[in-house]
């Protein structure tokens, strides 16, 4: 799933790339996809609009578009968006092609047909789910220590969960889940009133330090190849049997609620 860094990339590329451009063909080819408004509606609206800008909010990228129409985009686990020349063959399920002024496409594709896309006016994210409860963005100056203190005192649950709820903080999933606890040092199964001052600053820490050493590696690599999920970096996340980085104990895995978790059992307590 693309999680805070990995959008954060694709939108700094997409600003470079299409800002000023005007949509000049919208073909919808998985209609399932599209949530709101009707399909009819949809094209009609969003056909000859200029991308003004994008911005991320969450894990949901908005496309700001002229005469105050917003675009929004919820990839969910496996959409990815591509940005190409139209001779380019069409990836398997490509669900939206919106062809662009500058004579390319972006294209939007969803192996799992799983995503949502809504196009909404006047910036009124109501009609989508769980965007207006969406928590703090990790890495906005106005996330203090002193914030991330008083939020995670309402919450008595584990503390992977914890990090992977949107409306405690927004943008973070499974896999930097994963390297914002090791990292950290923090077994991820732990109950939040467990957890030390001490342990609940260095998580802080490790929750900006992360994510932000994840955009500068991902952003250095991909290039405008927006479509690649770059995850080989990652030291711990999905490298259950391999050897911990840090201590070269194995790394653990546990399935639990349809996720993996992976973990040193040794760095983590």
């Amino acid at each position: 799933m693309p999680e805070l860094p990995d959008l954060q990339v694709i939108q700094k590329v997409l600003n470079q790339k299409i800002q000023g451009l005007q949509i000049e063909e919208v073909q919808i080819l998985q209609p399932i996809v599209i949530r709101y408004p009707s399909l009819e509606q949809f094209a009609q609206s969003l056909g000859g609009k200029a991308i003004l800008q994008v911005s991320r909010r969450g894990k949901f990228l908005i496309f700001h578009l002229e005469t105050d129409f917003q675009l929004v985009l919820h990839l969910m686990l496996v959409g990815r968006l591509q940005l190409c020349e139209p001779a380019v063959r069409l990836k398997s399920r490509t669900c939206l092609r919106l062809g662009l002024s500058n004579a390319a496409e972006l294209r939007y594709f969803d192996p799992k047909l799983m995503g949502r896309v809504y196009l909404v006016e006047g910036n009124d994210f109501s009609v989508i789910p769980q965007f207006l409860s969406l928590g703090p963005e990790p890495l906005d100056d106005e996330f203090t220590l002193n914030v991330f203190h008083k939020r995670i005192r309402r919450h008595p649950g584990e503390i992977k969960n914890l990090l992977t709820n949107q409306s405690f903080l927004a943008g973070i999933g499974n896999a930097y889940a994963d390297e914002i606890l090791f990292a950290a040092g923090i077994f991820p199964f732990r109950r939040r009133p467990s957890l030390s001052p001490e342990e609940i600053e260095r998580l802080y820490h490790s929750t900006k330090t992360v994510l932000s050493e994840a955009i500068q590696t991902i952003s250095g690599r991909v290039g405008e190849q927006i479509d690649i999920e770059l995850r080989d970096f990652l030291r711990v996340h999905r490298r259950g049997g391999q050897y911990c980085p840090v201590c070269g104990h194995k790394i653990s895995e546990i399935k639990a609620n349809r996720k993996i978790t992976s973990f040193c059992r040794n760095c983590q307590r």
